[in-house]
């Protein structure tokens, strides 16, 4: 076998094994499974039946209006969650155990964010189904179900790898769970759950411009219909470029990290 398939092969070998590992946990930890299937579908819940009638969203339902927006919040808390689990990883000692093995380092991180984009996927069929069931109507058809599968994954990875840097540099496991509901409550200063135009002007500002919106507004029109305008390819640069920029930042981190 040529050197760089060899490489190859093995990379993809350590990162099968490391995503395996960091799944097994999952079917163990029945509280933490719970928590992550039901919060968002409480939330849902909620905005429709409690808040819903009071926000008026134009031509489309509130349901119709707020189930991408839950969407998006429910994929990016489960997402941030991977800063505690690689926090964990480093306060038990486990990479230093890794370090000791004939492993590629990174591959310890991609089981983190492969196992975040699982569980993740989990909640949002959940959620889907539920919304389903209480009159979300989506008329998107199978190719703009699968762009929004693939910008929902976008999101996933930005905010999973995101997640490994806040980890990795976190003094301690709380201190790195404290990200997770930095991003469940960020959506709130977004379109997810009401028209921006009807806040404040700096709120408004805010919202509009925040990179939230963008995904929200693209996985809405994908979903339900109507132009994504400028929010397709600003959505695209923020998860692409978080993606990138925390993927290097944690290799490196990691790196640093496990020499010491």
């Amino acid at each position: 076998m040529p050197e760089h398939h060899s490489k190859l092969y093995w990379a993809i070998n350590d990162s099968l094994i490391m995503v395996w590992r960091t799944l097994l946990p999952i079917t163990r930890n029945l509280e933490m499974l719970l928590l992550g299937l039901i919060l968002p579908v409480n939330i849902l819940l909620l905005f429709v039946y409690v808040f819903g009638g009071a926000i008026d969203t134009g031509n489309t339902t509130y349901i119709n209006y707020v189930v991408p927006g839950i969407i998006i919040l429910a994929a990016g808390y489960g997402a941030a969650r991977t800063a505690e689990n690689v926090s964990l990883d480093m306060a038990v000692g486990l990479i230093d155990r890794f370090r000791s093995l004939p492993i590629l380092s990174a591959s310890v991180l991609t089981g983190h964010v492969v196992t975040s984009i699982v569980r993740n996927l989990l909640s949002t069929t959940l959620v889907i189904a539920v919304a389903l069931l209480i009159g979300f109507r989506p008329s998107a058809d199978p190719l703009a179900w699968l762009a929004a599968l693939g910008i929902l994954l976008l999101y996933i990875l930005a905010v999973s790898w995101l997640g490994v840097v806040i980890g990795l540099a976190a003094k301690s496991v709380e201190a790195a769970g404290a990200f997770s509901f930095f991003v469940l409550f960020t959506p709130y200063i977004s379109s997810a759950f009401v028209p921006t135009e009807t806040m404040p002007k700096v709120l408004h500002s805010i919202a509009e411009n925040q990179p939230y919106t963008h995904v929200i507004e693209v996985m809405r029109a994908l979903i339900t219909g109507g132009p994504a305008s400028s929010h397709g390819w600003l959505a695209l640069v923020w998860t692409g470029g978080i993606t990138v920029v925390s993927y290097i930042v944690a290799v490196h981190l990691f790196k640093r990290k496990a020499a010491r």
